[in-house]
């Protein structure tokens, strides 16, 4: 049964281990993109731009609140992995119970907050007025449903950390097909708007959450957590050594959101056709990843075990696959977007100004692909080697410094206007990228140890990283 939950990632075919291990994720990614693309289809046919305008803004906004979750769960899923390399299972049990507590206190945390303040942002965002009321409906949604949104994150990521990729899969299609099945009665049959794609998306999540905890209570004894209330006690050692990944992890996410809502905010003020053409994009944006993310993912858990295993050469191959995947999904997708822009956005919407605007932001998505393809295996890398000071200093460059001062330059110095916002929004990502790609080719993070020995001296005797 262990053999089933816990998947050594640091023996064997680099090549097989990577694509046999992402090839889950990628379906996890499919699945994800598919079900909040349909969230943008329903709502765009049956609601129209000023629903697409509602969900789009609203989602920039739940992105900036989830990225404490992600954080979280991301550094959790850090420690997993190098604890599985360092064959320290017996910490596993301190660990989850660490995370899960943890993050259960920013979920509630997130609840609240997000309640009271959907409105004001909304208002500072520069919502469109036709966009605002059904805006705030699906924040409110939302926001109560957080812990569900939460819990699913975790338990994928206990998962992943883990080395299982075939079991969040599954719990991913069951999200998926939940959130499928109920959009369409919700929105299309009850005429909800866009709070019953909000209701589809929290149910589909609840009801995988509740699937998922079944699972792991059931093979309890195999990955080392018995659900006992003193099992989720924090041990301060580990949400110590959490906190120094969350937080980074966590800012590097809200630094991106911050920066996206910036940019959004002025796409906004342009009028309806211009926030939905920005929102359904974004949406169109999310299918590179349905390659790129599953490879990122796979290759921050390959990273972390061999990292701590100790197993360099590996890790080095395993940045090099996931960047060869990466180079061909890039190739690939700008080809697409080139020459079908107005196609695509058609499955998304009919509205004819927002057709006739599509070519302007598919062109920026063709610009700026190569870098947001490529920038994922190497900050993936920095993520499993356990690096979040850098992690952290990338994104606040690219949350306060490129994305807002190339979209600022090339709408209002080179008088770009819509044009030089949509460039903008992308072209940062080549900071970030370049950044990656110069510290792991300089093979300075060699000297770095792994947050966790491999021999498990006390806790508090372990050096700190």
């Amino acid at each position: 049964m262990q053999k089933e939950i816990i998947n050594d990632l640091t023996t064997g075919s680099v090549t097989r281990k990577l694509l046999t291990f992402a090839l889950p994720f990628m379906l996890s990614t499919l699945l994800q993109t598919a079900y909040s693309m349909v969230d943008m289809m329903i709502v765009g046919h049956f609601v129209g731009s000023a629903g697409l305008s509602a969900v789009s803004t609203s989602s920039q906004f739940i992105w900036l609140t989830t990225a404490l979750c992600m954080g979280f769960t991301n550094g959790g899923q850090i420690i997993i992995s190098q604890l599985v390399g360092a064959g320290r299972r017996e910490d596993l049990k301190k660990t989850i119970g660490t995370v899960a507590s943890a993050l259960f206190i920013v979920a509630l945390f997130v609840t609240v907050l997000g309640l009271f303040i959907s409105k004001p942002v909304l208002r500072l965002l520069s919502t469109p007025p036709e966009a605002f009321d059904e805006a705030v409906g699906y924040l409110m949604i939302v926001f109560i449903g957080t812990t569900f949104t939460f819990g699913y994150n975790l338990v994928s990521a206990i998962l992943r950390g883990m080395g299982d990729s075939r079991h969040p899969l599954m719990f991913v299609a069951i999200a998926a097909g939940t959130n499928l099945v109920l959009d369409y009665v919700f929105v299309a049959l009850f005429g909800w708007g866009v709070a019953g794609a909000a209701v589809a998306t929290i149910i589909g999540q609840a009801v995988s959450l509740a699937i998922s905890i079944r699972y792991l209570y059931k093979n309890r004894a195999a990955f080392g957590f018995d659900f006992k209330r003193q099992s989720f006690r924090i041990d301060t050692g580990y949400l110590k050594k959490l906190l120094k990944l969350a937080l980074p992890f966590a800012m590097q996410n809200s630094a991106i959101c911050i920066s996206m809502l910036f940019v959004n905010k002025f796409i906004n003020q342009y009028g309806l056709t211009a926030s939905a053409t920005f929102g359904t994009g974004t949406r169109i944006e999310q299918i590179p990843w349905v390659v790129v993310a599953g490879i990122m993912m796979a290759t921050a858990t390959m990273v972390a075990q061999n990292m701590g295993a100790g197993k360099h050469d590996r890790i080095k191959k395993t940045v090099t696959i996931a960047a060869a995947v990466s180079a061909v999904a890039a190739v690939f997708f700008m080809t697409l977007y080139y020459f079908f822009p107005r196609e695509i956005y058609s499955i998304f919407t009919s509205d004819p100004e927002v057709l006739e605007m599509a070519p302007m932001f598919m062109l920026a998505l063709v610009v700026s692909l190569p870098a947001t393809t490529m920038m994922c295996p190497y900050q993936a890398f920095i993520e499993g080697i356990g690096n979040a000071r850098l992690v952290m200093i990338i994104a606040l460059l690219d949350g306060f410094v490129s994305r807002i001062v190339i979209s600022l330059l090339l709408s209002r110095v080179f008088n770009m206007g819509l044009m030089g916002w949509f460039l903008g929004y992308g072209l940062a990502a080549y900071v970030n990228t370049i950044i990656c790609m110069i510290y792991y080719y300089s093979g300075i993070w060699k000297k770095r140890r792994a947050l966790v020995p491999q021999e498990a001296p006390p806790l508090d005797a372990a050096e700190e990283c």
